[in-house]
């Protein structure tokens, strides 16, 4: 075990977390488990993620000292991604089976499921998306809240958004209280302006980043960067909602430790763990002075259009009586009149 860095509230520790937390951490003393551990993904990864099959089995380890170590007012939560079968257009279920393991088996209950949109994302799979056109994109990755008990401690005051334009317009004319035509009877505690809006469980959080302090610091000392990183906005998300001040966070999958960056900004001590040294160098580098000014918080709002946007323009063609088990390229005429591959 070696502790390669530290700070007066934190430290990483490379080492394997799983040994760690047996040996060096207290029952009942961590008010968060915040990580994003490999997922069970079709390629395999340099930094190490284990095969659907045995996906679940690897994590009930981890998940027993994740009970054991959280304190009964704590928090775990998990970003995880899903998959594919290998070799056709339907989905894994080693996250759903996770987890059912982890609230079935091990005791934990689950407070709220959180999906993490990324606006940028890339359409893929690109073989099921691009070229066989049967699936649309995968741009959304699951965040369990798991608890030890029904009661953890969280306000979602800490995580309030600005008011939407039509919210404002409607603070600014009135609104009757009046029943809805679902059946849902619309107070006038509705009309109350609160100055921000609590938000959905649907997090939209591009991860766009492309010249940031940490890669400028890898970049300039030739040190690997971990392909892996989820933007700070959704650790600081649940780190804000759920822990004080001078709470304990723990990230058992530290990669870049991105967790402990947010905690010393936030004032809560941390643990990054990370086994391999070659990221464990480069995640020194979030804790430079300049590094941790340059944290920029933005108010955008990302649109999602309604799904019946295009439909009166699109092409109507005759489905695939195979589901597009035959890889076919679509020919479609240009301008010119020459047959053109799509």
């Amino acid at each position: 075990m070696t502790e390669i860095f530290k700070t007066t509230l934190g430290s990483i520790q490379e080492v394997d977390s799983l040994s760690y937390m047996r040996e060096s951490i207290s029952d009942n003393s961590i008010d968060l488990v915040m990580t994003s551990p490999p997922f069970a993904l079709l390629r395999k990864k340099d930094y190490g993620n284990m095969a659907e099959g045995e996906y679940v089995n690897w994590f009930e380890a981890f998940g027993k000292e994740f009970f054991r170590i959280l304190k009964p007012s704590g928090s775990l939560c998990i970003d995880i991604g899903g998959s594919w079968i290998p070799g056709q257009p339907t989905r894994s279920l080693y996250h759903f089976e996770l987890l059912i393991m982890l609230c079935r088996k091990l005791g934990f209950h689950l407070a709220q499921e959180f999906y993490w949109w990324n606006p940028s994302k890339l359409p893929t799979p690109a073989e099921w998306v691009n070229i066989r056109r049967i699936r649309v994109k995968d741009a959304v990755n699951s965040v369990y809240w798991l608890s030890k008990t029904p009661w953890p401690k969280a306000s979602n005051r800490r995580i309030l958004y600005p008011y939407s334009d039509s919210m404002k317009s409607l603070l600014k004319n009135g609104y009757h209280a009046k029943t809805r035509p679902s059946g849902h009877d619309i107070s006038n505690n509705f009309s109350v302006d609160n100055q921000a809006a609590i938000p959905p469980n649907l997090l939209a959080i591009p991860n766009t980043e492309s010249n940031s302090y940490y890669l400028r610091y890898c970049r300039e000392r030739n040190l690997t960067i971990h392909p892996a990183r989820f933007p700070s906005i959704l650790p600081e998300f649940f780190i804000r909602m759920l822990t004080d001040e001078g709470d304990l966070v723990i990230d058992p999958f530290g990669g870049s430790c991105v967790v402990g960056d947010v905690c010393e900004r936030l004032n809560r001590h941390w643990i990054c763990c990370e086994l391999d040294r070659k990221y464990t160098l480069g995640a020194i580098g979030r804790f430079d002075v300049e590094s941790q000014k340059e944290q920029i918080y933005d108010a955008t709002f990302y649109k999602i259009f309604n799904p019946s946007s295009l439909w009166e323009v699109n092409d109507i063609e005759p489905l695939n009586t195979d589901g597009g088990k035959e890889r076919r390229l679509k020919i479609k005429k240009s301008s010119e009149g020459k047959g053109i591959n799509q």
